[in-house]
């Protein structure tokens, strides 16, 4: 229980760097192509990582680095789908969007291991859903460019359910490593048809290495780390709170107003985690989220 508290904890951490990343990453994202920004940001963020451990690299062979390709490819597949949905579509609808992960997590979880979730998580994931919806939706309108962003939605639950089934056992800091190194190699080759391009200015470096150091490296290590302890569906519930974070962020910055509307979705991802988080002295975590599915 203790490391399952210290993993909500991470996790929580987690949450908040990705979240302070979108305020900072938004001026920046208008002097560079989100290809070359992101292909930057993950080879500084998986280089950055080798350097501190070079041993790490020793480490990559069997199934460490077949499942850390494998993931590192989903999870350039999610950043690569949400880049298209967010040309095609709006900011504030593919925000919404990506964040069905939390329905789409425990479904792939009943879907592909059998497992059944429990009623506490599907309230759970319907709240942080609602929540999500009432921060980021700003009209309501559908388009086939919001497609392409629930391909993204889809490929972040799988990222999520990989690592809960890949994680625990493995080498945390080489499958992280990996991961980032492959979606680094995606970018790369998603940057090369129109040319790279390097960052202009001191602001866009300050956004790259932000978000290299703080919601790449830091996060995807605590997150392979906490998914190794942790199930997957209360791990996409938690990491909802991202937008929350980033919410609180904009106010802070001064690029967003808090309204009610924010407020209240706040208070609904908030009671969401605080529903699948709250000790049970009848049951242990696994028991509370899961049962069998009956053949």
């Amino acid at each position: 229980m203790k490391r399952n508290g210290l993993g909500v904890a991470a996790l929580l951490v987690v949450t908040i760097a990705w979240g302070a990343s979108f305020v900072v990453m938004k001026p920046a994202m208008e002097k560079i192509p989100i290809f070359d920004f992101l292909a930057i940001r993950f080879t500084i963020a998986a280089l950055l990582m080798i350097a501190f451990k070079p041993s790490v690299l020793k480490a990559f062979k069997g199934p460490t680095l077949i499942y850390g390709v494998v993931l590192g490819a989903i999870l350039g597949f999610s950043y690569v789908t949400q880049t298209i949905g967010l040309v095609l579509s709006t900011a504030a609808i593919t925000s919404f969007v990506t964040g069905l992960y939390v329905i789409l997590t425990p479904i792939l979880v009943w879907v592909i291991f059998k497992k059944k979730p429990r009623g506490i998580v599907a309230i759970g994931a319907i709240l942080a859903t609602v929540g999500l919806g009432f921060i980021t939706i700003k009209d309501a309108s559908f388009d086939f460019g919001q497609i392409w962003t629930i391909l993204c939605a889809l490929g972040f639950a799988a990222h999520i359910v990989g690592l809960g089934k890949w994680s625990p056992g493995k080498d945390v800091y080489a499958l992280t490593v990996i991961q980032l190194a492959t979606v680094a190699v995606i970018c790369w080759i998603g940057a090369a048809p129109d040319g790279i391009q390097a960052p202009l200015d001191g602001e866009v470096w300050f956004a790259i290495i932000f978000t290299a150091v703080f919601a790449t490296a830091l996060a995807f290590f605590i997150q392979t780390w906490a998914q190794s302890i942790m199930d997957a569906s209360r791990v996409a519930i938690i990491l909802t709170m991202e937008v929350v974070f980033a919410a609180l962020t904009s106010v802070a910055v001064g690029q967003e107003v808090l309204s009610l509307q924010v407020i209240l979705g706040g208070l609904l991802m908030l009671a969401a985690m605080l529903l699948i988080e709250w000790p049970r002295k009848d049951s242990t975590p696994e028991e509370v989220i899961y049962e069998p599915m009956a053949h």
